[in-house]
């Protein structure tokens, strides 16, 4: 294994970790043998578990150890401090630990339609914290996997694997790219294409489907929600009730509720 002491932040073996703020990643979508990052030794730990290839690490002192016992030993592990770390990447690190990861070839709409029962669907969101949060709580209450538009926030961003705890790295996705065609392609294999809509007449609370009902979960963009091509493409637009002079939920958090009430 190879640690790497390094106390300069401009070192040309630090490129994959440099400056990788929110506002500079935010429209980069995945690209084919790309890169990801995992941020942190949970979610360091769960990327190694689920069978991405790390390519480097670089971590704090203090991190070094625990780094050092979950990577092969091929992979070059850059110490830094603290200070360094941080003028490398442009925010504070979670826990001093960052790497590497070569992404896995995705698989197709329909590829990933036949392996589920239970799916989320995700129309053009762009807050990286809330894709992640959407993807947790699938992970987390049975759902099977997750298709992304086109237009949708990149799932593998440093911000959304870290918000999902690394949930994003075991449940498998595919992006879409042509998204009414796909979500014909859904109608077609039989699921429920179930969309929450605030204003909608139907309470989510009134769905009941049975255990071997194949039922897709579709969320919209925040602010301006779903778009009148996709609302023509479902089988239910269903509403969380809201009182108190509030409209509607953050997508996140409807999520949530929405995949506890529809979970297996």
């Amino acid at each position: 294994m190879a640690i790497v002491p390094i106390f300069d932040a401009g070192d040309s073996r630090l490129g994959p970790f440099l400056h990788l703020t929110d506002v500079e990643l935010r429209s980069v979508a995945e690209p084919r043998d790309g890169i990801f990052l995992a941020e942190g030794r949970l979610v360091i730990e769960r990327a190694v578990a689920t069978g991405y290839v790390p390519i480097a690490a670089a971590t704090t002192p203090r991190w070094t150890q625990s780094i050092l016992a979950l990577v092969p030993e091929d992979v070059p592990i850059y110490e830094l401090p603290i200070d360094v770390l941080r003028a490398v990447t442009g925010y504070r690190v979670h826990r001093g630990a960052l790497a590497v990861f070569a992404r896995r070839a995705l698989p197709s709409v329909a590829e990933l339609l036949g392996a589920c029962r239970r799916i989320v669907l995700l129309e053009d969101l762009v807050d990286h914290t809330n894709v992640g949060a959407i993807i947790r709580s699938a992970a987390g209450l049975g759902f099977d996997g997750f298709i992304v538009s086109p237009a949708c926030a990149d799932p593998l961003y440093r911000r959304s694997v870290k918000v999902s705890m690394g949930a994003v790295l075991g449940l498998p996705w595919a992006r879409s790219d042509a998204w009414i065609l796909d979500l014909e392609l859904v109608r077609q294999a039989g699921f429920d294409v179930v969309a929450l809509a605030p204003g909608a007449r139907r309470e989510l609370g009134d769905l009941h489907f049975g255990a071997d009902a194949r039922v897709a979960l579709l969320f919209g963009t925040e602010g301006a929600g779903l778009s009148i091509d996709t609302l023509r493409q479902v089988t239910e637009q269903v509403a969380i009730p809201m009182s108190g002079g509030v409209d509607s939920l953050n997508v996140a958090v409807a999520a949530g509720i929405a995949c506890y009430v529809l979970r297996r």
